[in-house]
């Protein structure tokens, strides 16, 4: 009887997939902000294969040279040199790397708790809701980014402290989504039929409210993802985050802060890094959410 039922699930699940590939593909946003992404995760694996010089090559002979489109159009350095002579675009490649593994990490230590607690606290209600809720509570009383500095300061500015600390900081809001998304379904009719037939807490949940939320999940991740870019580079910004000389787009701005007047592209590609990633994945954030939404009338 299992597989009788599994197997129109599938099906549905598999049309409601194809449907929402098919919305996402007509839009051009998709398009671009997918192509960017796809960019930024091929230069994150294989940054050597696109990285022009040495991130670490240092030459003071070089320092602060502008870049090369301004220089006559003179090859060379296309997005010039720091205050050590190290090229800005090698630097801004591989630090793509660092980003974008700490981000994607963080969030998925951030989404498997949040799952964790916001099921569990959905699920089950009554004192393990409130003691959850309560919990959530009380670190969102506190400033996110005062927070995370507070404990990378005393625990250790290491990749591994980093990427648990910043997952840690946004368990509480994924813990929300879920918890909400899950007080929606718990009580619909398949999972009273589910419970009626004998099935237990965890098969209920496994196969009849994960597959349900899974969307919002989706969804709010790509969100956080864009703030946990924004969170890593004000660590590395204030000296906690990856320490020199690994390249870090927060290191790098903060590098460049204190020549702004006479090489302002120092701190400027690695700050447009940062901006355009961000808006990337917060337009495909929002274009998901629109395609993953029935209720919208889609053409």
């Amino acid at each position: 009887m299992t597989d009788t039922v599994n197997g129109p699930e599938r099906a549905v699940r598999k049309s409601q997939f194809h449907l929402v590939t098919t919305r996402l593909r007509r839009k051009k946003p998709v398009l671009v902000c997918g192509t960017l992404l796809i960019i930024a995760i091929i230069c994150a694996l294989v940054p050597g294969m696109f990285a022009p010089h040495d991130p670490y090559e240092q030459s003071l002979l070089l320092r602060l040279k502008p870049p090369s489109f301004m220089d006559g159009g003179r090859e060379g350095y296309f997005l010039g040199t720091d205050h050590l002579g190290r090229d800005t675009l090698s630097r801004i490649i591989y630090g793509a790397r660092i980003t974008l593994l700490v981000s994607l990490l963080a969030v998925a230590v951030s989404t498997i708790a949040g799952i964790a607690a916001g099921v569990a606290a959905g699920f089950y209600g009554g004192r393990i809701d409130s003691v959850i809720l309560r919990l959530i509570d009380m670190q969102l009383a506190f400033p996110v980014i005062l927070l995370v500095i507070a404990v990378v300061a005393v625990v250790g500015p290491s990749l591994t402290n980093l990427i648990i600390i910043m997952g840690l900081s946004g368990w509480p809001r994924m813990a929300r989504i879920v918890r909400g998304a899950v007080l929606s379904v718990r009580g619909l009719e398949y999972v009273d039929a589910a419970r009626a037939i004998g099935a237990g807490s965890w098969r209920i949940m496994a196969y009849h409210i994960m597959p349900n939320i899974l969307s919002a999940i989706i969804v709010y991740a790509s969100f956080e993802l864009a703030r946990m870019i924004l969170l890593e580079a004000t660590l590395s910004f204030l000296g906690l985050g990856v320490q020199p000389p690994t390249p870090t787009w927060g290191g790098m701005i903060s590098d460049g802060r204190n020549y702004i007047s006479l090489a302002w592209w120092v701190a400027f590609f690695p700050g447009l890094a940062i901006g355009i990633i961000i808006l990337t994945f917060n337009i495909l954030g929002d274009e998901l959410r629109d395609a993953l939404d029935p209720q919208l009338n889609h053409e």
